[in-house]
């Protein structure tokens, strides 16, 4: 069990990655990218801790949980994928599949 949650913590931390690089990837004025860049992560992080995290301020049930969370990880994956990084974001998007299938139905 300590795997799937490594992995699932990988999982989060590659989608705020995945939130700042289609930011500053953007075909658009500087100041705009370094907005986007910053902000789109911190705002996917503060939903996350207000609303999916195991402590969430708001907590949701399970299954609104984890349609919260193929939300976050369907659009880091569109987000590398509109990047450019289009293998990164197929392999991204088949790890998340495999993963929430594993961590749901191993753990609870």
């Amino acid at each position: 069990m300590i795997v799937i949650d490594l992995i699932f913590f990988l999982m989060e931390l590659c989608a705020l990655a995945a939130f700042c690089l289609w930011g500053f990837k953007l075909d658009t004025a500087l100041w705009i990218r370094i907005v986007a860049g910053i902000g789109s992560p911190v705002v996917v992080a503060v939903f996350w801790g207000m609303y999916v995290a195991p402590k969430a301020t708001f907590p949701v049930t399970l299954p609104v949980r984890a349609v919260l969370q193929l939300i976050v990880f369907g659009l880091a994956a569109a987000a590398l994928y509109g990047s450019g990084y289009r293998t990164a974001a197929i392999i991204y998007a088949a790890v998340v599949i495999v993963e929430m299938i594993l961590s749901y139905a191993l753990k609870r």
